[in-house]
């Protein structure tokens, strides 16, 4: 039962797909590849043209990274630039050439405006033609964004046990995240708690690590940054000495374009 258990919380894991860096080097903020994907096909839904099939976002090749400067979540990547690669089907009602590049600018504005993602370059390619504009219709939800992901999974809660706000401190702290304007509720995608307190070096310091959803019609990285500033300082209220944070952003939407 407990290899079972374990086995489900890798593979939800693997569902969310790489967490990427939002913002600078300084941001200390991260985004779930998931929760981005689901936001920028949702920006998409206003071309009446395409449907994009996939979307995966990850470094850029060959470009250079940055140190973050708090510690990151486990397994993030560091603050660098990203790349795009989407497949849409497009209508043969329109020139393929317009709807591609609606479709990246789109994409493009969307990710770097909407949300704060460095995407420096976004790769199309063309899974399909329909006859019209009326036969692209919006993908049903077993289309999957990334592999493995699932779209049944969107607001899903860890398959962890003991998700809720711990006690002392950092229950404390995670009220005061909570309260942040734009933050939705706090989550725990990674791990069983929505915000961890480590102990750390030589003086001691505190590092904090929260998991946020964002509430429509905020910007992530400005909530994430309001976020970082309060639980900062109420930790520095409570026990003088060093401390950083980091947010996670696993849920976020975007208004469809158009």
């Amino acid at each position: 039962m407990k290899t079972e258990t374990w086995t489900q919380a890798a593979r939800y894991q693997l569902e969310l797909g790489r967490l990427l860096p939002l913002g600078g080097s300084e941001d200390g903020t991260w985004i779930t590849e998931q929760a981005a994907v689901r936001a920028l096909r949702g920006a998409v839904t206003g071309i009446p043209d395409a449907r994009v099939d996939s979307l995966r976002i990850g470094a850029a090749p060959l470009e250079p990274v940055s140190e973050p400067a708090v510690r990151p979540p486990v397994g993030a990547l560091p603050p660098g630039p990203l790349r795009m690669e989407a497949a849409f089907t497009a209508s043969l009602g329109r020139p393929l050439p317009q709807t591609a590049e609606q479709v990246r600018s789109t994409l493009l504005r969307a990710a770097t405006e909407g949300l704060g993602l460095t995407v420096v370059t976004a790769d199309l390619s063309v899974t399909d033609l329909e006859e019209g504009p009326e036969t692209v219709v919006r993908p049903p939800i077993a289309k999957r964004a990334m592999r493995p992901q699932r779209e049944a999974t969107a607001g899903r809660s860890s398959p962890m046990t003991g998700t809720g706000p711990a006690p002392g401190p950092a229950g404390r702290l995670a009220g005061v995240a909570a309260a942040v304007p734009g933050v939705a509720r706090l989550t725990a995608v990674l791990g069983g708690r929505p915000i961890k307190v480590r102990h750390e070096g030589d003086p001691p310091s505190r590092h904090i690590e929260v998991q946020i959803a964002v509430a429509p019609g905020h910007h992530p990285l400005e909530v994430a940054r309001a976020v970082r500033a309060a639980v900062a300082e109420a930790a520095a209220s409570d026990t003088p000495g060093p401390v950083t944070a980091a947010v996670l952003i696993t849920e976020t939407a975007l208004r469809p374009a158009g």
